[in-house]
């Protein structure tokens, strides 16, 4: 089974969301302030406050952020679960790779003392 097609649907989309730096730092101003509106967002950025809900919109269909309606504004808040989804995948996909390479090491270190006793 390859590698892409266990890693769960909102880790796919969490990460396509974040491939773009714009929404990574939309992302993180979310994160420093709390909630934010778009057009708070936007004086933050060198972007129209349009592109910014563009990118709100991908990151609320990513499940990264939510939004509260107060009064005539919309806040957006980060929601923390599927970034903890997708950590915990990666943290996954590293202790994979962690074991693979103990294992390669153990070998080639066999291998090595193989070798020096044998060469004496």
């Amino acid at each position: 089974m390859s590698i892409a097609s266990t890693v769960p649907v909102v880790v796919d989309n969490v990460l396509t969301a974040l491939a773009d730096p714009t929404r990574r730092q939309v992302l993180d101003q979310l994160s420093a302030r709390g909630q934010a509106t778009a057009t708070i967002l936007a004086n933050g950025l060198p972007i129209t406050r349009q592109a910014v809900l563009k990118h709100l919109n991908v990151l609320d269909e990513a499940g990264l952020v939510e939004s509260t309606k107060v009064g005539r504004e919309v806040l957006y808040a980060v929601r923390p679960d599927a970034l903890d989804t997708t950590a915990r995948w990666m943290a996954s996909l590293a202790a994979d790779w962690d074991r693979r390479l103990a294992k390669i090491k153990r070998a080639a270190e066999a291998a090595e003392r193989a070798a020096r006793t044998g060469n004496r």
